[in-house]
């Protein structure tokens, strides 16, 4: 299936966890005495839609005390803003996929420069990966395989099934978007 199937077909769980799961990926490497996972308490709430309020507004307390952040975490808190407060919605959907566009277009931004940006996310969100950088391409299998994992333990799953092996996922996601980024400075540098 493709990105766009799976997410038209997750349940609130998986929606919830595989926007977190992207959002995650979009923040830089923590300055030193920051928070290291400002979004951990996010987490909390895809386990259990009851704490799902609660721990998106201190991931957006969280996020908020960062003093110049930079334009990756203004977008991530931006859309953090707009999650809904109710995991019911078909609003998590929408808030869902466009956390996967925003780290398929920061993924894309530390990817070759491509005159076609906008139409390559699309197609490989469609299932069509050609032309697609390295980054672009594995942050892509990695947002599939997430809603794939999502998929398998479904909403009814004791709390936290499966979770763990998404934050493992999306931890290694994050490790390679900041290895291509700090590559990408030394070579400029």
């Amino acid at each position: 299936m493709s990105l766009l199937e799976l997410i038209a077909a997750a349940d609130a769980r998986g929606l919830a966890a595989s926007g977190a799961a992207c959002l995650d990926r979009c923040l830089p490497q923590p300055a030193e005495g920051s928070e290291p996972d400002p979004l951990r308490p996010l987490w909390a709430g895809c386990a259990d839609p009851r704490l799902w309020p609660d721990r998106l507004a201190e991931a957006r307390a969280a996020l908020d005390v960062l003093p110049d952040a930079p334009e990756n975490v203004r977008r991530v808190r931006a859309l953090l803003a707009e999650a809904p407060d109710d995991r019911a919605d078909e609003a998590l959907r929408t808030w869902a996929d466009a956390c996967s566009v925003l780290a398929l277009d920061i993924h894309l931004g530390h990817d070759a420069v491509r005159a076609d940006a906008t139409e390559l996310v699309g197609r490989c969100r469609a299932g069509d990966p050609r032309g697609a950088g390295p980054l672009v391409s594995g942050e892509t299998a990695r947002q599939v395989r997430i809603l794939e994992m999502l998929a398998e333990t479904g909403d009814g799953a004791p709390t936290g099934a499966g979770l763990r092996q998404v934050r493992d996922v999306s931890a290694e996601g994050q490790r390679v978007l900041r290895a291509a980024v700090s590559r990408r400075a030394r070579v400029r540098g």
